[in-house]
């Protein structure tokens, strides 16, 4: 038994010391460093700007020529052929009639013996000549193949292309300017983020401190109230205090012990917040080292409207998300507008392909929608209809953060007035008998707060 409560008791040490060290002091520049390092949300913004700009990178190619390489195999039902039997018959006739009936004459010699002599045959020769010249000819029509294959059904060919896009009404234009627009609302974003996770850090940092100094006061109350609480008993005991009074302190006691417990939960609570802002564990305690403090000198609120005018990143957004609603109405126009593109194509190698197909081709292709149900006019319409609506949630906006800053800054010179009332010097409140009484009992809590 003895040896399982010194193993309590050294387990118990050593996590107490663990525990001691896990104390982290920490300045404010630290925290913000590691939460801008390691906070996710702020990760995302940066993802976010990173796709943007990849896509903006895919976008500029959009002006480039696009090269590929195809390679097809066909089946056809039949072979493709040229019926020529009605030239057949056609000439057969003429073929026929000229062996047999025709008469020619001034046929030159072939026989170069006797060409000087008689350089043109008789006119039965040459007409018994051409006769038989015509005679073979008829032959061979007969003969002929008047089915003329051109394609035989299956065939493959494999054949790069190349196609450039020389006018699309616009549309490459607005999506380079769309792209841009992304960057640069990408950027506001992660700017919107991090004055976000300032400002929560900022809240949650200096919470942590006041909590532990409420924490550290809260202690010192309760100690007072229990030393005050023991007396009162002592005094009860000596019959010097009236049931009352020694009531009283109890009560004091309790409201002391319970604002104690909440003033620690609070901290930890606010300590597990500033972790979860760091993206660290929440099992280590932190202690803030910057001091609290705070700003005397406020700038008007003009130079706040100004400021947030200029260069606030929600507003910005808005007017990122009017921008892209313009470049989509161009979008939607160029659907109105016709597109030409210059295009070519090589047969690099095929299988069974007809010799009288061209190898190569070349030319230029204009594609004009003028029909297609009053769609394309629409969606222009909707478009702006989009863009009208953006306008007036910037204005919306713009009057909404001035509204928003008018709102805060009052709220912060309240504050400053009040803390200047607190650091005014107040006179404490003073016991003049050696008993126990209730207007010093009232008045000992507020003085140790």
């Amino acid at each position: 038994m003895r040896r399982a409560v010194l193993l309590a008791g050294i387990f118990l040490g050593a996590s107490g010391v663990r525990a001691q060290q896990e104390v982290v002091p920490m300045t404010f520049d630290q925290a913000l460093q590691a939460t801008l390092n390691s906070n996710e949300t702020l990760q995302q913004a940066v993802l976010q700007k990173q796709e943007a700009e990849a896509e903006w990178k895919a976008v500029r190619t959009l002006r480039l020529p696009q090269l590929s390489i195809k390679a097809n195999y066909l089946l056809l039902s039949d072979d493709i052929t040229i019926d020529m039997h009605g030239v057949k018959d056609a000439i057969t006739p003429l073929y026929g009639a000229m062996a047999e009936y025709g008469m020619f004459s001034g046929v030159p010699n072939p026989d170069p013996a006797t060409s000087a002599v008689m350089p043109v045959l008789p006119d039965d020769v040459s007409t018994q000549v051409v006769r038989q010249q015509l005679s073979d000819g008829l032959l061979k029509v007969e003969n002929g193949e008047w089915d003329k294959l051109i394609q035989q059904s299956q065939f493959g060919t494999v054949s790069a292309g190349v196609t450039w896009p020389l006018f699309t009404g616009g549309k490459i234009n607005a999506a380079h300017a769309a792209a841009r627009i992304r960057i640069s609302e990408a950027a506001q974003v992660e700017r919107q983020k991090t004055g976000e996770l300032m400002s929560q850090l900022v809240e949650r940092y200096f919470g942590l401190a006041l909590a532990l100094e409420a924490e550290q006061v809260r202690s010192e109350v309760l100690d007072a109230m229990a030393a005050h609480l023991s007396d009162a008993e002592k005094l009860y005991e000596e019959g010097m205090l009236a049931k009352a009074e020694l009531l009283h302190a109890q009560v004091y006691h309790a409201q002391a012990d319970r604002e104690y417990k909440q003033s620690v939960r609070k901290r930890r609570v606010l300590n597990e917040a500033l972790a979860n802002t760091m993206a660290e564990s929440p099992e280590i305690h932190y202690q803030p080292l910057t001091a609290l403090f705070f700003n005397n000198n406020i700038e008007s609120v003009d130079f706040f409207k100004q400021q947030a005018q200029a260069s606030n990143p929600l507003l910005q957004q808005v007017g990122a998300k009017q921008q892209l609603a313009k470049q989509a109405a161009r979008v939607e126009r160029s659907g109105l507008l016709p597109t030409v593109a210059a295009f070519g194509n090589y047969n690099l190698a095929n299988v069974d392909l007809s010799p009288n197909v061209s190898d190569y081709m070349a030319g230029l292709t204009l594609s004009w929608k003028i029909f297609g149900g009053t769609s394309a006019r629409h969606k222009y319409q909707s478009a702006r209809f989009v863009e009208d609506r953006v306008e007036q949630a910037w204005s919306k906006a713009s009057r909404d953060l001035s509204t928003a800053i008018e709102k805060h800054h009052q709220e912060i010179q309240m504050i400053l007035e009040q803390l200047h009332e607190l650091l005014l010097p107040k006179p404490l409140p003073m016991s003049t008998s050696g008993c126990v009484r209730k207007p010093l009992t009232k008045a000992w809590l507020p003085v140790r707060k």
